[in-house]
């Protein structure tokens, strides 16, 4: 077994190791955690000598990304039980066999047992984001263990770290790293959808929004639907093919609404009663009067860090007060977080705070979140990153 160096923690600081949370921050560590080179396995033990888990080290407030709470080797056999795991999760799930899916979330971070690691499967296109060195230094084995899991399902490996890496390996290019690049067409509960993992947000699309697009879509029959953030058009397409009257989408981006059309006529129908917007969502808000049915409000992260988070907040409250304006009286809004520094309870609470200062008469129908292939680890509660309600406005 290989013999990786060891880091120490101060007195009493097992304890969330001993719960099986997968964070060491650094003020728990000795003096050795600055000497010790970003990226490098470690095993951490407490300060007399018991072992408690083998990580990688991040510079900064986390300094320690645990990976097993095991002793063992990190090398090929490691990554393929992990994406072995983690693809028989997805098994299970029905989302490898699926005649009306063929897009997945196969590696979700801390939710399958890896901090850092993102890989999302497009029709025969594994995506892998790296968000810390010390995953992208194991690229090259991750994708072996990902030919050896997936087989002759696997066409293609892309790399699209770049944005997510900080630090040491900052130089990093996205590209293709295996195989040959696929056309990025990709179903979901048999819709059609362009996927660009190249140019497109995230890893090119929003896997995550799945199951609340399909309950969008039970309530869309003959109703005015106004999709703001809409990047590419998920809300959008099963709004429509769901009987909708009338759907309008809104998205900064002049490159997301190009797509979003070629989303809308693949699954259209001949169907012509939708309009998109290149333009800021406030900007829109200002200037068009138009009341809709349904309003659906899914923002980027308001907040990537503690810091931010009164700031986001603040974000969140005016977005939702000018979100309500555009309700008809009894319609429905859709509202989205995706920042994991704005709990549920907070988010909630903010909501609270702007129906409070609409006027209006808000009840909540659902409360969302992230579907069973975006799983979070019952030792991380962090992990729930999007929170969603549905709200009646009368």
């Amino acid at each position: 077994m290989t013999k990786y160096p060891v880091l120490r923690l101060k007195p009493g600081k097992e304890k969330s190791l001993e719960r099986r949370h997968p964070w060491v921050f650094s003020g728990a560590l000795t003096e050795e955690i600055r000497k010790t080179e970003e990226g490098t396995i470690v095993e951490i033990n407490d300060i007399n000598g018991r072992y408690l888990g083998t990580g990688y080290v991040q510079h900064g407030s986390i300094a320690v990304r645990i990976i097993s709470f095991e002793k063992r080797d990190i090398d090929t056999l490691f990554w393929k039980d992990t994406i072995g795991k983690a693809f028989q999760l997805r098994q299970r799930l029905g989302y490898t066999d699926s005649a009306t899916t063929n897009c997945y979330r196969l590696m979700h971070g801390e939710g399958d047992g890896v901090p850092g690691l993102i890989i999302d499967y497009y029709a025969g296109t594994a995506v892998i984001q790296c968000h810390t060195s010390g995953i992208y230094l194991h690229l090259d084995t991750i994708a072996e263990a990902l030919k050896s899991v997936l087989g002759k399902e696997l066409k293609a490996i892309y790399d699209k770290s770049k944005e997510t890496l900080h630090g040491a390996v900052s130089e990093a290019q996205n590209g293709l790293i295996w195989g040959e690049a696929a056309d990025g067409l990709v179903m979901e509960n048999g819709f059609k959808f362009h996927v660009d993992w190249v140019s497109g947000q995230k890893t090119g699309f929003f896997l995550d929004q799945r199951d609340n697009r399909a309950l969008l879509g039970r309530y869309s029959k003959s109703k005015s639907v106004l999709n703001t953030f809409a990047y590419t058009g998920g809300f959008s397409v099963y709004a429509l093919a769901n009987g909708a009257l009338k759907v309008d989408s809104v998205d900064v981006s002049k490159n997301a609404i190009e797509t979003l059309r070629k989303n809308m006529e693949l699954n259209s129908n001949g169907a012509q009663n939708f309009e998109s917007y290149a333009e800021d969502t406030f900007q829109f808000f200002k200037r068009d009067n138009t009341l809709y049915d349904i309003v659906i409000l899914d923002p980027p992260a308001f907040a990537k860090n503690i810091s931010a988070r009164h700031n986001a907040i603040m974000g969140y409250k005016r977005l939702n007060m000018e979100g309500m304006k555009k309700v008809s009286p009894g319609g429905l809004l859709f509202t989205f977080s995706c920042s994991q520094v704005v709990d549920a309870e907070t988010f909630q609470q903010t909501v609270y705070s702007a129906a409070l200062e609409s006027g209006r008469d808000v009840k909540i129908l659902h409360r969302l979140t992230q579907p069973a292939d975006h799983p979070v680890s019952i030792y991380h509660p962090e992990g729930e990153y999007l929170k969603g309600l549905v709200l009646y406005v009368d």
